[in-house]
């Protein structure tokens, strides 16, 4: 160790196996010292490897006595490399020319491009280093806006399908609703209704809380659609989802003669002609019934984007051929990429010239405001925000370890009521990877989390051998997932053992609980999304989250769902809690970190989308501002807003 000391005091420094370090330091020089604070078993405290640059170096200092960059680190490429190698290339950039007009620059305070640059990598002070921050983020974002803005004014200008609906044909189909549309239901119909009977193509979000019945205003659109002669697509990310949407559209609109509803997923194909009237068929004879415009409204997985060849037709590879397509329909489009929701819109021209079919797009994940701004800037918003009225809301618990037992006991009885229950693990089966990783915290971790295959046998065998268990995961084929959740729906299952395959799509009134393992694995959206799986009856159900986790952010973000009054307000809290890059995941939208970290700043998405405006009212066409239409263009390949 050697001993370093100025007028301000002194402490010790260690270099391990790096003793020609301490070689090269003579009692005397002046050198500048960073690095961890140690505490050494004797309770001393010393600098651990510090780095140490001397302090008549003539060259600006890269590591100490300044503020200093800290990089994305990986192995054999560090920080210090990395400021090695940046802090002489900048300064050899010249002036770089800047794609942000510069009356943006100027309206709100933002330092050129090459301030920024030299300033979030070596930043003289920290408000130069926050103003360089500031920069990159609203460059990102202002990109994003001006995008969306793009997107908007380019549909403007595309034809569509007129598709108009009488009032006394709307309303008798409301008639055959088993329920009445709530106010919030028919608040959304309306806007849709109104963006349909229009020669521009609709381009709407439609959300809601799971259960709150969007769907059926979906199922309308779809109707009225048909009405006018134009096919719907309705495409969702599961069979499991896609089944339950074409169950949802027979039972309630089945009986009208003259729509029929068809049916396509990778494994199976169903037409359903009305009046009861179901039938099985070849996937080559309902491309064929698609094609000729028998069939109005088609729901499916990915299948109905998937090339005519894989679907054994033998013909083509351009996805299947809609007659005559008016609407198109996803659910949770967040689940598809980008490529495949274009796949589905890019449609032939239809008969008289339109280019464009409407678009519908449905969530019941809750956005915050702030990102629903900035992610769905191009499109038009509808909420749902009131449950089908005579729902009980559902109680919501947290069982720790010691109240397991309890909590069984209360299963068991509900059972014994004819009431089924949910029961949700992280994982289908511990991974060989994680048997012979070497035992870490992280590792360890894992292994304790629930997996299904575990916990059915667990629970089939030992903790309810008197009951019918069964088991789901992704795994499976799909002919064994239908038959498994048919036996449930039918009631014939008490138990059903699953992953997140569950998380959307399924609907049992007569299941009442829904048991959550490892509930602190889950973001709050998706630990919504489970709740939502259960309370669609008349009996009262509980969602009972299971936790060993003793983290303050976990049991801060389990008391969120405790206490949130509806699935926007929890979007909310998981935003505030997690942050955004946790909310999303970086890696699914694709947008930069500073970028990311910004998405909670509604001031700042206000900012840039009103300099995005006032951009494209200054010059649409961006012909004045070639740097910011190449910037744009590239930006457009690199972001996927999924």
């Amino acid at each position: 160790m050697k001993r370093l000391s100025d007028e301000s005091g002194g402490i010790k420094a260690d270099w391990i196996n790096q003793p020609y370090i301490t070689k090269s330091l003579r009692l005397g020089e002046k050198e500048n010292f960073a690095g961890k604070v140690s505490r050494a078993d004797n309770g001393t405290l010393y600098l651990s490897n510090p780095i140490f640059e001397n302090t008549y170096s003539k060259t600006d200092h890269r590591h100490t006595a300044r503020i200093i960059p800290i990089y994305p680190e990986t192995r054999g490429l560090t920080s210090r490399g990395l400021r090695y190698l940046i802090q002489p290339l900048l300064k050899n950039i010249g002036v770089l020319a800047d794609f942000i007009p510069e009356v943006i620059l100027k309206e709100y305070s933002l330092p050129d491009l090459t301030t920024a640059i030299q300033d979030i990598h070596f930043p003289k002070t920290a408000s130069a280093a926050e103003r360089a921050i500031k920069r990159f983020a609203f460059e990102d974002l202002f990109l994003l806006q001006l995008n969306n803005l793009r997107l908007r004014s380019r549909l403007a200008k595309e034809k569509a399908p007129s598709l108009e609906i009488s009032a006394k044909i709307l309303e008798s189909i409301k008639k055959r609703l088993p329920f009445e549309l709530t106010d919030s239901q028919e608040q959304s119909l309306e806007e849709i209704l109104s963006d349909i009977s229009k020669t521009t193509p609709m381009n709407r979000l439609l959300q809601g809380d799971v259960g709150s019945g969007k769907t059926v205003v979906a199922a309308i659109a779809a109707l009225v659609a048909g009405y006018n002669k134009k096919q719907t697509a309705f495409m969702a990310p599961t069979e499991v989802l896609a089944r339950q949407h074409y169950k949802t559209l027979a039972n309630l609109f089945g009986d009208i003669s003259d729509i029929s509803i068809g049916f396509l997923t990778g494994s199976e194909a169903r037409v359903f002609y009305g009046r009861s009237l179901e039938n099985k068929i070849s996937k080559k004879q309902l491309l064929e019934e698609i094609a000729n415009g028998k069939i109005k409204i088609i729901v499916g997985t990915h299948a109905l984007i998937a090339d005519k060849k894989s679907l054994s037709t033998g013909t083509g590879k351009n996805g299947i051929s809609f007659c005559d397509l008016g609407i198109v329909i996803i659910d949770e489009q967040h689940r598809f990429g980008v490529e495949q929701r274009a796949a589905l819109t890019r449609q032939e021209a239809h008969p008289g010239g339109e280019t464009s079919c409407h678009f519908l797009s449905m969530s019941a994940t809750p956005i915050p405001r702030t990102l629903s701004l900035t992610l769905f800037g191009d499109l038009d918003i509808s909420i749902i925000d009131e449950l089908p009225k005579g729902r009980k809301p559902i109680i919501t618990k947290v069982v720790a370890p010691s109240d397991r037992l309890k909590a069984y006991g209360f299963v068991r009885g509900q059972i014994k009521q004819g009431r089924q229950i949910f029961v949700i693990c992280p994982r289908i089966e511990i991974s060989e990877e994680t048997e012979t990783k070497p035992i870490t915290d992280r590792v360890k971790s894992w292994a304790e989390v629930k997996t299904v295959k575990e916990e059915y046998e667990r629970l089939s065998q030992k903790v309810f051998p008197n009951f019918k268990v069964a088991m789901l995961h992704g795994r499976m084929k799909a002919k064994e997932k239908e038959e498994i959740m048919a036996g449930f729906t039918a009631g014939k299952t008490d138990i059903l053992v699953s992953t997140s395959v569950v998380e959307v799509g399924v609907d049992i009134p007569n299941a009442t609980i829904m048991i959550i393992e490892g509930a602190e694995r889950f973001g709050l959206a998706q630990l919504y999304q489970f709740r939502g799986r259960v309370g669609r009856g008349r009996h009262q159900s509980l969602c009972l989250l299971f936790t060993n986790s003793k983290s303050a952010t976990a049991q801060k973000r389990l008391k969120a769902l405790l206490t949130a009054k509806n699935g926007f307000e929890l979007a909310e809290k998981d935003l505030e809690i997690r942050g955004p890059g946790q909310f999303l995941g970086e890696k699914q939208t694709g947008l930069p970190d500073i970028a990311m970290s910004s998405l909670n700043n509604i001031e700042l998405i206000k900012d840039t989308r009103a300099a995005a405006r006032k951009t494209l009212a200054l010059d649409p066409a961006l012909r004045k501002n070639l740097s910011l239409k190449a910037k744009l263009k590239s930006f457009e390949r690199k972001v996927h807003l999924e």
